[in-house]
């Protein structure tokens, strides 16, 4: 069996077709061969804003709601834009590190934050 027939769950060998979806007898998953594969090619796209374009280094960005800083009485406030922003890899999910005016050197969660 090839591994579109394994479950996604459970890895089971057992799963069927039925019309569109694929189901495991075992745990009871259902899951979509297509939409399985689009969602892979989804995350290998980049990062992505809040409004899903893709993010490069040296875009600016605007924040779109207010944000607190850790540790700081300072507040991020909605709409500042920073320019000039450099991916990383962060599995803290802080994958922006870029400097604001004002607050100085940070790293930012790309959920947070639109495409100027």
């Amino acid at each position: 069996m090839t591994d579109t027939m394994k479950c996604p769950t459970c890895n089971s060998e057992h799963a069927y077709q039925d019309r569109d979806l694929w189901v495991c007898p075992e745990c009871g998953h259902e899951w979509s061969g297509a939409a399985e594969a689009a969602a892979d090619t989804a995350q290998d796209a980049g990062v992505r804003d809040a409004n899903g374009n893709v993010l490069a280094d040296g875009d600016s960005v605007i924040v779109i709601k207010d944000l607190k800083i850790k540790g700081s009485s300072s507040v991020v406030k909605g709409g500042t834009k920073v320019r000039n922003i450099r991916l990383q890899d962060a599995s803290d999910g802080h994958n922006i590190a870029c400097k604001i005016d004002g607050i100085g050197a940070m790293n930012l969660k790309s959920e947070f934050v639109r495409k100027a």
